[in-house]
């Protein structure tokens, strides 16, 4: 504990303490947590090491890539358009984009789109790096492809396609790019260049590199291996000491699956008014949140014939809690990335919740800081 930073209300003293084991190498990299709790920050607290390179300490304005927590931030626009009527989640993609209609997808719903049931999970021929960063070009890529399943009957989470098909959406329903709608201090999903001098280095732990390994020598097929690396844009791993999602480029690149960039108290303040009155601001009202939540996907999918679980539920682009991903109450939403961030609301405690780490764990050590938050607020 002597080696956390911050400040908490000491109610909340056993989660600090969870948060502070979750740093195990705190010269090889660091994290930070924030809790908000009926609109007050209750926790804002950090440890470790943001640049192992140089050894610059964490600290309170280190931003750390969300990874694909950014979804849930991208999320949260749509379902603000939805409520807006700007957008219908139960209109076929096509309605908006009708380059997408081919080859079975005309009927597949944004909603739907949203809760990874296009089918769209990777490209299917090998791409560079520009090109997937340019997000409008690789959106009419992937809309001109076969789906690998029939759109809508079932569901596979799309990794990395997922922000290019959902922010071309948003720009052919709006005329707006979908970064741009999101508007919040130290969090973004475009960065620009005084937001990337901010950011923490990744790392992988040892774990997750034993685990990258592994993958690599599962990987027997094309299909597979362009899943995994989107066509080869990326390293296995998302991760390399200048690649990757440590490249300025993919952070700057407002890629709405993964790049965006903030600090653990933003990103939990966001979420925190998702459910309940922060700083005089509330995101979505009661509809907003319903049309957010509706479940969409959940169970066996795709590639789960003979897997026992545990899965995922979806709403739209949001992780709900499930077994596979407890969270603070069975109504707890929001969304986790690689290497272990999360971000979520819980509207049960009216609570939003952030962490954020730069060393990429093989297992997110976030389950045992919400089981310890669990249990203070449920003591209080």
């Amino acid at each position: 504990m002597s080696e956390v930073a911050g400040r908490f209300d000491p109610l909340f003293e056993p989660v600090v303490a969870a948060f502070a084991d979750t740093v195990t190498e705190p010269e090889s990299g660091g994290a930070a947590l924030s809790v908000w709790h009926h609109g007050v920050e209750v926790i804002n607290v950090w440890r470790g090491t943001a640049d192992a390179r140089t050894g610059r300490a964490w600290d309170e304005r280190t931003m750390a890539v969300l990874f694909s927590a950014t979804k849930g931030l991208a999320a949260l626009v749509v379902a603000g358009l939805a409520e807006q009527g700007r957008i219908d989640l139960d209109a076929p993609v096509a309605r908006y984009w009708p380059e997408f209609g081919v080859h079975g997808k005309d009927t597949l719903t944004v909603g739907d789109l949203l809760a990874h049931r296009a089918g769209l999970i990777s490209p299917d021929t090998d791409l560079g790096l520009d090109e997937v960063l340019d997000s409008h070009r690789f959106a009419a890529r992937l809309a001109a492809q076969q789906p690998r399943w029939t759109p809508g009957a079932t569901h596979m989470y799309h990794a990395i396609t997922w922000g290019p098909l959902v922010r071309e959406v948003v720009w052919r329903a709006t005329g707006q790019e979908l970064p741009s709608l999101f508007r919040s201090p130290d969090v973004t999903l475009q960065a620009t260049d005084t937001e990337v001098a901010r950011v923490a280095h990744l790392t992988p732990s040892p774990a997750y590199e034993a685990q990258g390994r592994m993958l690599e020598q599962l990987l027997t097929d094309e299909a597979s291996r362009r899943f995994l690396t989107t066509g080869g844009a990326f390293p296995l791993g998302f991760v390399t000491e200048d690649g990757g999602f440590n490249d300025p480029r993919v952070q700057k690149a407002g890629l709405v699956s993964g790049s965006g960039l903030g600090t653990a108290s933003a990103l939990a303040r966001v979420w925190s008014s998702v459910v309940t009155p922060t700083g005089g601001r509330r995101l979505l009202s009661e509809r907003g949140v319903t049309l957010l939540t509706r479940e969409r996907s959940s169970g066996p999918g795709f590639m789960d014939a003979g897997n026992p679980g545990p899965f995922h539920r979806w709403g739209v682009g949001v992780q709900l809690s499930s077994e596979a991903l407890p969270l603070l109450s069975d109504a707890s939403f929001g969304h986790d990335g690689a290497g272990g961030q999360a971000g979520f609301a819980d509207p049960v405690h009216h609570v939003g919740f952030g962490y954020l780490t730069n060393r990429m764990q093989a297992t997110s050590n976030v389950p045992q800081v919400v089981s310890a938050l669990r249990t203070v607020l449920d003591a209080a």
